[in-house]
């Protein structure tokens, strides 16, 4: 038990406070347990009945040096009672470790936000290794804001003192000690997170038990202490009813890769390199043979995206996954899946470039690479993810047009999406959108067999290697119209060239048209795509309650377009596209529909703050920007 620093009296009754939502940020080294710490106030929020977004934010480093402002890891979360699209702007609450953690994150804490830190954390060593003059607690740094300091670590090894653990084992505990601290202060349940600890440490009795004695002493310093003024309390969100559970953006890609596989009843093969932000799809489906799934750990890009080439030429569902670095040693092997007319799924998990750049950090760079990065022309269908629980439906809808059209299909999602997470609601399984795909038998084939014929939407028939009468050449050499055979003819490669782009450009035929939130006609449109849309809907939306004809389009296809966005971009006075890169949206907007697009870009690994785009679309309303 802990007891209060302000001595022995009975606790009296603390307010409680309810909020529509709260921002919490816990920061501290890699080796704190933020991650752990964060997923669990996600969970127990998500179980709560609130609306939960995340954004966990790590070191690139495996093993970051401890004490530095390069090896704070973080982990921020917002739960609300309301629908929400982001995890969050300015914090409400901000726990941070050590000085480090402090100082890289505290300008995010709103001016009266609540400040909670590990004050053993604060030595002389723990400075000089953040890079500190002086300690930041005794400076007018920390003055906006209220700050709770707690000798973390000395009341962690109080509390489990008597289970004889080692001082490094003790140590370890603090962030349960913090996790219990901030599930009193905002009325979180201990229950799931007991639970989770019986499941976790279950095997070594004296850990589990250590890590349940530090949750309560966290609680227990709550309600002892007299720090805090009140608690708060965060109602049950009004969700669409059903069954949910959090959900991670690579957890959600992986099962929407499963079930596209049995609602088209096709194998999935997954051949993969590992690589920061993508390596977890590879790890997650690895988890499911006994529905089929084939993962090969390849000992490149290059033979990763073979083998999945090859894997479609056999009749499987081919996919393959990567981040920009991989994404480009994969773009030959690309071309030769556009070549042969291979229907698979290529996955890139954008982050900070170029070369390694920042492995662990969020971007949108990588747009015109998968667009335009290969040899000759070569066009490929290009669809990005909006939110973690969105992946789970792009990789359905992905592989649904790469069948229909023989086509490779690329899908972009980005760091901020692949390891944030949201409530998901679980589908019934009778709703789940069949995919019909049809595999030519000898029997309804007029010999000679044709490779090439195509459909209505420009797509060649997918025959089974060893199928009866139906021989056809593959390669990456150019092919004959109609019988695949090698053909050097200049005007049958003009010919299979613009067929190729044609094929692709059918895709907008399927996908439907671009939508629109807000007026049809106004003073503004914001026009975004990929993890850019929670932050733009929340502006958008604050802005239309301020009484501004602001309106949101967001796109899921890059390639190619819908076919009705010329129509909606000309309907407005502006047009501003918001994204984490230099404005490559932008340059193909600007030059696809002649509009004068205004971009607002960035490029500093972490995703747009609703704040920011508000203010910036407030000054486009205020003083409308006319580019030649």
């Amino acid at each position: 038990m802990v007891t209060s620093t302000t001595g022995n009296a009975e606790p009296q009754p603390r307010p409680m406070e309810t909020l529509p939502g709260a921002t919490v940020r816990l920061a501290g080294d890699s080796g704190d347990g933020m991650q752990l710490l964060g997923t669990q106030l996600t969970n127990t929020s998500a179980l709560a009945g609130n609306d939960v977004a995340t954004f966990p934010d790590f070191p690139a480093e495996i093993r970051a040096p401890r004490g530095t402002r390069a090896g704070v890891s973080g982990f921020q979360v917002q739960f609300a009672s309301e629908e929400i699209f982001t995890p969050g702007d300015g914090l409400d609450s901000l726990i941070a470790m050590n000085p480090a953690a402090l100082i890289t994150n505290v300008s995010d804490l709103k001016p009266s936000g609540i400040l909670i830190v590990n004050e053993d954390s604060f030595t002389e060593k723990d400075l000089k290794l953040a890079k500190l003059e002086q300690n930041p607690l005794a400076t007018d740094l920390i003055e906006p804001y209220r700050v709770i300091r707690i000798p973390m670590t000395s009341l962690t090894r109080g509390a489990v003192e008597a289970l004889g653990l080692s001082t490094k084992e003790a140590d370890r505990c603090r962030n349960f000690f913090a996790m219990g601290l901030v599930f009193w202060l905002y009325s979180r349940s201990l229950e799931p997170t007991q639970r989770f600890i019986e499941a976790k440490f279950g095997k070594k009795p004296e850990l589990a038990e250590a890590n349940r004695r530090a949750l309560q002493a966290g609680w227990n310093y709550g309600e002892t202490t007299e720090e805090f003024a009140s608690t708060y309390q965060v109602n049950p969100a009004k969700l669409e009813p059903g069954t949910y559970r959090n959900i991670m953006g690579n957890q959600a890609l992986s099962w929407g890769l499963l079930t596209a596989s049995q609602q088209s009843g096709k194998p999935l093969f997954l051949g993969s390199y590992p690589i920061t932000p993508a390596s977890d799809i590879l790890h997650e489906l690895s988890k499911y043979k006994n529905f089929g799934v084939q993962t090969f750990q390849a000992e490149d890009e290059i033979a990763a995206i073979c083998s999945a080439i090859g894997a479609a030429f056999g009749g499987s569902m081919g996919v393959t996954t990567s981040s920009g670095p991989g994404i480009a040693l994969k773009m030959e092997g690309l071309g030769l899946a556009i070549m042969m007319e291979l229907p698979m799924l290529v996955i890139d998990i954008q982050r900070g470039g170029p070369s390694t750049g920042l492995p662990t950090k969020t971007e949108q760079s990588d747009l015109l690479q998968v667009i335009f990065g290969r040899n000759g022309e070569s066009p490929i269908p290009v669809t990005a993810a909006r939110s973690p629980s969105d992946c789970f439906d792009v990789a359905q809808e992905a592989w649904e047009i790469a069948t229909r059209l023989m086509t490779p299909v690329m899908i972009l999602s980005d760091g901020y999406i692949a390891n944030g997470a949201e409530p998901w609601k679980i589908p019934d399984a009778s709703s789940l959108k069949p995919i019909p795909v049809h595999h030519p038998s000898s029997d309804e084939i007029d010999q000679p067999f044709l490779p090439y014929q195509r459909d209505d939407l420009l797509a060649r028939p997918w025959a089974i290697p060893g199928t009866p009468n139906l021989m056809h050449r593959i390669g990456g050499l150019e092919k004959e119209d109609g019988t695949g055979n090698v053909s050097y003819d200049p005007d049958n490669h003009q010919h299979m060239t613009n067929t190729r782009a044609q094929k692709v450009a059918n895709v907008a035929k399927l996908i439907g048209d671009a939508e629109v939130d807000g007026p049809e006609t106004g003073d503004l449109l914001i026009l975004s795509w990929g993890g850019t849309y929670g932050a733009c809907t929340t502006a958008s939306r604050q802005l239309r309650a301020e009484g501004s004809e602001v309106a949101h389009c967001h796109l899921r296809w890059l390639n190619p377009f819908p076919a009705n966005l010329g129509e909606v971009l000309r309907r407005y006075n502006q047009v501003v596209i918001p994204e984490l890169n230099c404005g490559q949206l932008r340059m193909l907007i600007r030059s696809r529909y002649l509009v004068d697009a205004i971009g607002f870009n960035k490029v500093k690994g972490k995703p747009f703050a609703v704040r920011e785009l508000v203010e910036r679309f407030r000054s486009l309303l205020s003083n409308p920007v006319h580019q030649s």
